[in-house]
């Protein structure tokens, strides 16, 4: 990503979450561990939901579940694949198929987010989203990541994961399906999309965890 591309997102104004995005910074030390950290996290709230027994926290975490993981995905398509395109051998055939693979997770993650726990369908839909999404987190930390780390310096891939971790500070919290996956028309419609998912996350409810309340959509870890 280029440097302009990342002054673009730090100077827009947004409202910042629990924690400022200095803070996280600091403990990114590779790309890939901050995506397998995101990971880790994203199956953690797919947890939660599924082993629930109130609607209500089904309803928390199933707002943490997408707020995390369409933050973390348009990351990936601003950061990572631009990165995978340009430093790997084959990498434009890998990015090209981990935004078809993104594409159907925004697809699954638009109709989950829409559902209440109260329908017959909200864990079955939530479960076809997860086996796929599954599928795409293996491939991705056991060849992708790989291939990427082999081709990066140490000191690149800590500049990747800073700059991870502050787009996802400015990215809309909510599935757009529709929207571009690639720079820059991604970037231009996440931040005109981007203040609208965050005022209304401002109205939605939040696990009670002290690391996870996120309602401006901002960094919260």
């Amino acid at each position: 990503m280029s440097n302009s591309l990342c002054r673009l997102y730090s100077d827009s104004e947004v409202t910042r979450g629990p924690r400022s995005s200095e803070d996280h910074l600091t403990q990114a030390d590779s790309i890939s561990s901050v995506i397998r950290q995101d990971h880790r996290e994203i199956e953690r709230y797919y947890n939660k939901i599924v082993d629930a027994n109130d609607p209500d926290t089904q309803r928390r975490y199933q707002n943490a579940f997408v707020w995390e993981l369409t933050r973390h995905a348009i990351a990936e398509e601003l950061v990572v694949y631009p990165s995978i395109e340009t430093g790997v051998n084959d990498g434009k055939v890998m990015a090209d198929k981990d935004r078809a693979e993104h594409q159907v997770t925004k697809d699954q993650l638009y109709k989950f987010q829409n559902m209440s726990p109260e329908d017959n369908d909200f864990i079955p839909t939530l479960e076809t989203l997860m086996k796929d999404l599954e599928t795409h987190i293996k491939e991705e930390e056991e060849h992708d990541l790989v291939k990427l780390e082999e081709a990066l310096l140490p000191s690149k891939s800590k500049d990747l994961a800073e700059q991870f971790e502050m787009i996802k500070a400015f990215t809309p919290t909510r599935s757009h399906p529709s929207a571009p996956n690639k720079p820059p028309f991604e970037t231009a419609v996440g931040l005109m999309t981007a203040p609208l998912d965050k005022l209304r996350d401002m109205f939605r409810t939040w696990p009670d965890e002290p690391s996870r309340k996120p309602p401006s959509g901002g960094p919260a870890r």
